[in-house]
């Protein structure tokens, strides 16, 4: 099929696949299910792409709505971990021509309601941290397409989900500690209510209880150094065995922890072996440097966005955990006899 020398049009492509202006709106505006045939709709796209046509966006988006801008909604940005998320899914919206605008919700529905006069109307669609779920009623945001990161896929408001896969991470921490001898572990776990942390409790303790002789006790604390610190003085200072190695559900906890130890006159890892989960620039900042499990945060975020064009575009959005990796450094050893 011969290109045209000028810019083609819509009635182009329409004569080149034989059907109505009507037909080629619906077909590649994505509103022709149930209008138009399957059939029909691949010949349509066939023409404009043998055409290359090209519709004009702004007209477009002003006659059915929409404004290419995603809202993505995160917990808070006190860690660079969620930074990475919104790099990755801005770097491949700007590929396919939307924007990403960031709404931090520290405390649920944060401390504006809504960031938009209609989210609704304002936006395309929604992708959303599970730890900030509630703000999505707020905005409305759970009205909209939506992706749900580290969320639960069988309770995720009937949204796709995109998760990190953190059950795994877990166990190639407890793997770690039991091959290096630890038997009495301490869980220093985030007191925030949501899935991702659940996932964390429960693989951490089907593991240890899978290797006879082994205790787990567990401590919760706010994901901040100062309530970590608390939360591992109390637990270490409780009658009974001293834990040999402490599993922090967070990087940041486990510098609270380290903090603890040394007030306590422990040694990290002489008397106390110590884990997190993040990899943030902060464990390789302290001494010794942070076993840690690296999370790959800018890939989810890129995860999150595909998911999302997929939703958008009527499409399976890609399965599959996001595999993650155990960092072994200075922090951990095998356990002191005496302990």
């Amino acid at each position: 099929m011969a290109r045209s020398s000028t810019r083609p049009t819509s009635r182009d492509v329409a004569q080149a696949a034989g059907v109505s202006q009507a037909a080629v709106s619906l077909v590649l505006g994505d509103k022709w299910r149930g209008r138009v045939s399957q059939t029909t709709a691949e010949r349509v796209r066939e023409a404009a792409r043998e055409l290359g046509y090209r519709p004009n966006l702004a007209a477009r988006n002003l006659r059915l709505g929409r404004t290419r801008t995603v809202l993505l909604v995160v917990p808070a940005l006190t860690t660079e971990f969620f930074a990475g998320v919104y790099t990755g899914a801005a770097r491949v919206a700007a590929e396919h021509g939307f924007g990403v605008v960031l709404y931090p919700s520290p405390e649920g529905i944060g401390p504006a309601r809504d960031p938009f006069a209609s989210a609704q109307a304002a936006l395309d669609g929604v992708i959303a941290s599970s730890m900030a779920a509630d703000a999505l009623t707020a905005i409305r945001g759970d009205q909209l397409p939506l992706v749900m990161l580290d969320s639960d896929p069988a309770g995720s408001l009937g949204a796709a989900t995109v998760n990190l896969d953190i059950a795994d991470g877990v166990r190639q921490v407890a793997e770690h500690l039991l091959g290096l001898g630890h038997r009495r572990v301490l869980h220093l776990a985030a007191d925030v209510p949501s899935w991702t942390f659940e996932v964390r409790a429960r693989e951490l303790a089907a593991r240890l209880a899978a290797v006879p002789g082994t205790g787990i006790r567990t401590a919760r604390a706010p994901i901040s150094i100062e309530g970590a610190l608390a939360a591992t003085e109390t637990a270490l200072t409780a009658p009974g065995p001293r834990p040999t190695a402490v599993v922090c559900d967070d990087d940041k906890l486990a510098a609270g922890a380290y903090k603890a130890l040394r007030r306590l006159g422990l040694r990290v890892p002489d008397d106390v072996s110590v884990t997190g989960l993040d990899d943030l620039a902060l464990a390789t900042a302290i001494d010794p440097e942070l076993t840690t499990v690296r999370l790959d945060a800018e890939l989810f975020g890129e995860r999150g966005m595909r998911a999302l064009l997929a939703v958008l575009e009527g499409r399976e959005p890609e399965g599959g955990d996001i595999p993650v990796e155990l960092v072994v450094r200075g922090s951990t050893a095998p356990p002191r006899a005496s302990a």
